[in-house]
């Protein structure tokens, strides 16, 4: 299977990269190739709702969506690995996310499976309530096939992040596939 991990951390060497990593390794010894890409560092700009694009052609925007949307397209998985900011993904994420109406039908007709890595420095039960039902709703919405979530409650630092089990928790999930 190959997975594309998209990346939506601005801290390269954080908390959710750490997951993505493990995550990653476990795939990959499970048989699968992985590619992680940077949305945080990458050229992307905020849709504009012009709906050039008619929901599944090109997007007058020339920048790194265009990549983006190759990939992902030529994927068997989507993984979306972000940190919790303000109880919803990075705004990053969220970016490319909202891209997705550009091919819209494409992604849907698919059926890719996907997961949701993340981390909050919060450990309220509360803390991922409005992601992961953000997240549920584009599992369904986008026809995608939901294998798992790693909700890192309690990883505010990359440190704290190493000595919890969520770590190998994303391992576990990557592995399992």
């Amino acid at each position: 299977m190959k997975i594309t991990i998209l990346s939506g951390s601005p801290n390269r060497k954080g908390s959710t990269n750490i997951l993505a990593e493990e995550f990653k390794r476990g795939a990959e010894e499970a048989g699968h190739t992985c590619e992680v890409i940077d949305v945080c560092h990458a050229d992307l700009h905020p849709c504009t709702g012009c709906v050039h694009c008619g929901y599944e052609g090109p997007c007058v925007q020339k920048d790194d969506m265009e990549q983006i949307r190759r990939k992902i397209l030529r994927s068997d998985m989507i993984v979306f690995a972000t940190p919790l900011y303000y109880y919803g993904m990075s705004a990053q994420m969220k970016t490319v996310v909202d891209r997705f109406c550009a091919f819209n039908s494409s992604l849907n007709s698919r059926h890719l499976k996907s997961a949701l890595l993340t981390v909050a420095w919060n450990a309220d039960d509360w803390t991922f309530d409005a992601l992961t039902a953000h997240y549920k709703t584009l599992v369904r919405y986008i026809n995608f096939e939901d294998m798992g979530m790693v909700l890192g409650y309690g990883c505010g630092t990359p440190a704290m992040t190493r000595r919890s089990s969520y770590p190998e928790k994303a391992y576990r999930l990557g592995k399992s596939l």
